[in-house]
């Protein structure tokens, strides 16, 4: 019945969203009244001075009252003198109810309408509810939610990492709002809160919720709708979060399960039980473990605590060129990590030519270091390619060549010694007065202490002086220089 109603004028009234229907013949009902509403009255409080007319609709209007109906018949016959101008002077919409019609059937008309609505909305909301959380069970995942999010808002929605890593955003035209909103999600200091907050950008209303798994904070979902929010789009958002948060911490759990598998695989590799580590890399995501491989040795503060990536950006860094980005790829492509004795080693896919596309850096500054103003805090070594057998033999030599190379260096070639260590083994082979290779080997195995060493070879110790000297002239270098001798003792050990 409520579709019997009828404007005053018999122009076309637009669409117009209720709040609900009230019935008063009160003078001033606006204390029952809360904005948005359809008023009926059969016009008792319309009767008087076009003054009062006018007062009760401005009263109407000032309370946010939509339009205003009069019941023709049943005491009042007519349209009061006035009543028309005043509701086009004050905005409010002025309709007819027909002669007969109950105003019960007006409001019941109007709540069939809503609960129909309603029923329409709960139906649609559990629609996109449901595509959300298939979204979430798709392999991307955090891709799938935001892109159903922003479709169903019918506006943009971005993903924005805690850990700086590349946004997830949909629309694709979208990017343009990336800068403005990293710098407003910084400063709304939202980390490791369950807050929301809403604020304008480029013209636009945002709202953006902080992402909690686990008690740390993942990221950021910020939304923009192409409407005013309603209720169910507030409940989409949150659902979005929830998702977004069980992703987070599923992905998380993945990452931990690989990071033991990891470890696992390349200490079985480099404690030569190959068979094995290629079994355990069997559950590792990704490809199956390379016939040739690279060794890296990396020794500094606080390794534990530095991701693939970081150590990455640490090593390569003391690199330059061409080679720095080959080893930094080569190194967050690794999947083989793993601590002992306070040295990081990863097993490096070994690249398909010969080369390994890293020159020997002989002094050079980490980029780092310049950039911190300070010294770098790691030093590396690392082989050439060899076959992933070789890898537990060659474990030794990569953490004595890791000891000696000074820090903010990389230690590279096939040897992993100072270049100068084959002369100085010739020329102490080549002496033929005395045994200057046992000399030597002794004094540096004994560090230094006259003594103990003399005693091993069974001379005095004024012998053992005047061959160290003689040794030291031979090769033009300090045996007790750390670097020296470091690099002599690996040297010699092969010639035994």
């Amino acid at each position: 019945m409520g579709n019997r109603l009828r404007p005053i004028n018999g122009d076309p009234v637009g669409r117009v969203e209720l709040t609900g229907v009230h019935i008063s013949e009160l003078d001033d009902p606006t204390p029952y009244l809360e904005g948005g509403e359809l008023l009926l009255t059969t016009g008792i409080p319309l009767a008087g001075e076009r003054e009062t007319v006018r007062d009760y609709i401005n009263r109407l209007a000032a309370r946010g009252v939509v339009a205003l109906a009069l019941g023709l018949g049943a005491g009042t016959d007519a349209v009061p003198a006035g009543l028309e101008a005043a509701c086009t002077d004050a905005g409010l919409i002025l309709l007819v109810v027909p002669e007969g019609i109950p105003f019960m059937h007006v409001s019941r008309a109007y709540w069939d309408l809503v609960g129909e609505t309603e029923q329409a909305d709960l139906a649609a909301s559990l629609s996109l509810q449901t595509s959300l959380t298939q979204a979430a069970t798709r392999p991307e995942a955090v891709a799938a939610v935001v892109k159903v999010l922003s479709t169903a808002l019918g506006g943009w929605a971005v993903y924005l990492p805690a850990d700086g890593s590349a946004e997830t955003y949909w629309p694709p035209a979208e990017s343009r709002i990336l800068p403005q909103l990293r710098e407003e999600t910084a400063r709304l200091g939202l980390a490791g809160t369950h807050s929301a907050a809403t604020f304008p950008l480029q013209g636009m209303d945002v709202i953006e919720y902080s992402i909690i798994a686990d008690r740390r904070t993942a990221g950021f979902l910020a939304v923009c709708a192409g409407r005013p929010p309603r209720k169910a789009d507030r409940q989409l958002m949150l659902t979005g979060c929830m998702l977004l948060a069980v992703t987070a911490r599923r992905e998380w759990q993945l990452t931990r399960a690989n990071s033991i598998l990891s470890t696992m695989t390349a200490t079985l590799a480099m404690s030569g039980f190959v068979d094995a580590a290629r079994f355990v890399a069997g559950d590792l995501t990704g490809p199956p473990l390379a016939e040739r491989v690279q060794l890296l040795a990396v020794r500094g503060d606080n390794l534990e605590s530095l991701s693939t990536a970081e150590l990455a950006e640490q090593v390569a860094a003391m690199l330059t060129g061409e080679s720095a980005a080959k080893l930094g790829d080569s190194i967050r492509r690794s999947r083989l990590r793993s601590m002992k004795d306070g040295f990081c080693y990863l097993i490096l896919e070994s690249p398909a030519d010969s080369g390994h596309g890293v020159r020997d850096p002989a002094s050079v500054e980490t980029a780092v270091s310049r950039r911190l103003g300070r010294p770098a805090q790691f030093a590396a070594a690392l082989t050439r390619p060899m076959p992933l057998s070789q890898v537990a033999e060659s474990l030794g030599e990569l953490r004595r060549a890791c000891e000696v190379a000074p820090i903010g260096h990389l230690s590279t070639g096939q040897s992993l010694l100072d270049p100068r260590t084959a002369e100085w083994v010739v020329q102490l082979t080549d002496y033929r007065r005395a045994d200057l290779v046992g000399t030597v080997r002794s004094y540096i195995r004994h560090q230094g202490q006259w003594e103990v060493a003399a005693r091993e070879l069974g001379i005095h110790r004024n012998s053992l002086r005047h061959r160290i000297g003689i040794a030291s002239k031979l090769i033009n270098a300090d045996l007790d220089d750390p670097d020296v001798s470091a690099n002599l003792w690996l040297a010699l050990r092969r010639v035994s």
